[in-house]
């Protein structure tokens, strides 16, 4: 009964938010702020370069700094790695890291239980944990 009062609970937030257009509004609003910080950014872009192919809840990015994309395959996984490793240890992001078999970049979860703030927030991490990890390689 738990896990049905659970879903309740759920439906009520969601309708409590402006329902589903209100859902898609904050997925639209997190996308909206990183897509503004990729924008400025001269190290990170999306990993689908077709806006309308891309994600507003399961937000991928690629590394393209010129450091990364000089380093060899499995250097560049260990790099990846070594960043989402750098944001969890500083509790600011988990599970961030690209998917196993996609291409070593951070995948940032956009969803509608987000607030853009807390994406705000995160973002000048993300640029601190690159420069960090850029003197290691």
């Amino acid at each position: 009964m738990l896990c049905v009062q659970d879903a309740i609970d759920g439906l009520r937030w969601a309708e409590s938010i402006g329902g589903l257009p209100g859902l898609i509004d904050r997925s639209q609003a997190n996308l909206a702020a990183i897509s503004s910080w990729v924008a400025r950014s001269d190290w990170a872009d999306f990993l689908a370069s077709v806006p309308e192919h891309r994600s507003n809840t399961s937000i991928c990015l690629k590394i393209v700094a010129p450091w990364f994309t000089a380093l060899p395959s499995d250097a560049q996984a260990a790099a990846a790695k070594k960043l989402a490793c750098l944001l969890e240890k500083e509790h600011v992001a988990l599970d961030i890291a690209a998917y196993r078999d996609a291409p070593p970049g951070l995948r940032i979860w956009g969803g509608a239980t987000v607030e853009t703030a807390d994406i705000v927030a995160l973002l000048p991490w993300l640029d601190w944990a690159e420069k960090e990890v850029r003197v290691l390689f």
